[in-house]
């Protein structure tokens, strides 16, 4: 049985004026999520993969179709029902800058799960510092404020405190998208091996192919609110079966300009 199990999910929003039709921003969406396992969920930007996250961490209300977490439907659920959910389903947002409160010191950012959770002070405290290990930073930085830190570091804060209540899933809502290359690198690599070493499941959420394709193991690709293929990350990445999978895979930066004129040209044959 699937971790996360989406089916025929539909999202709407409503229109901005009284004669202006509901906007549906998901249409028919259907995926799951095997435990210990990444599904890179790619699009362009407006194409509803956010909001397919949103969904599932209650965020966005459901118009219609189901999701299940671990044999559970949870998309009606109140936001009191959804509580016990805080510890088994987590998320990661885009921007390290926006999501950590710079007023706050680290220990106080990862703990904060923690004292929601009831776990004591001590317990806390012992829990901050395996985290901060666990990510890659010194234990000196829990005495620091997020506002000191670089983006990578601060994304680093913001995995340790989504991995705070050993959640099942993590949601990564553009993770790495608004880090430089090499940041970004280090921060799929750490992804990949706490995956490892822990067992947890992720909804990758990107608008880049080459990005997803590093870490996931089955890849879903959508446009305009529908889910267009769904399968290996090897199938959809080298045999994809929509033409718009191939526009995303050459529309991925290269370092070599030689290749990323190549890589343009034959994007815009594509499209023609």
């Amino acid at each position: 049985m699937s971790l996360l199990e989406i089916e025929d999910l539909v999202v709407r929003f409503p229109g901005r004026g009284r004669r202006t039709a509901p906007f549906t921003a998901v249409d028919g969406v259907s995926l799951d999520i095997r435990r210990g396992e990444t599904v890179g969920l790619v699009g362009e930007s407006g194409s509803g993969k956010t909001t397919v996250g949103r969904a599932v961490l209650g965020l966005t209300p459901v118009a219609g179709g189901a999701i299940r977490f671990a044999g559970t439907e949870i998309q009606h659920l109140r936001r009191a029902q959804r509580r016990p959910l805080a510890s088994r389903i987590q998320v990661v947002f885009q921007d390290p800058y926006s999501s950590l409160n710079p007023t706050m010191s680290v220990a106080d950012i990862l703990g904060e799960p923690l004292r929601a959770a009831g776990v004591p002070r001590g317990r806390a405290r012992a829990r901050v510092t395996a985290l901060l290990d666990q990510v890659g930073l010194p234990g000196d930085a829990a005495d620091r404020y997020a506002r000191e830190f670089s983006g990578g570091q601060r994304q680093r804060v913001a995995i340790a405190r989504a991995l705070a209540l050993d959640p099942e899933l993590v949601i990564c809502d553009e993770a790495v998208s608004a880090l430089d290359l090499s940041t970004r690198d280090r921060i799929l690599a750490l992804l990949i091996e706490i995956q490892e070493r822990t067992g947890v499941a992720y909804l990758f959420v990107a608008h880049d192919l080459a990005v997803v394709r590093h870490i996931s193991h089955r890849v879903a690709v959508m446009k305009q609110g529908r889910l267009l293929e769904f399968g290996s990350c090897a199938q959809v990445t080298s045999e994809p079966a929509h033409r718009f999978t191939g526009e995303l895979l050459l529309s991925s930066l290269v370092a070599d300009p030689e290749r990323q004129r190549e890589r343009r040209a034959r994007r815009q044959a594509l499209q023609h």
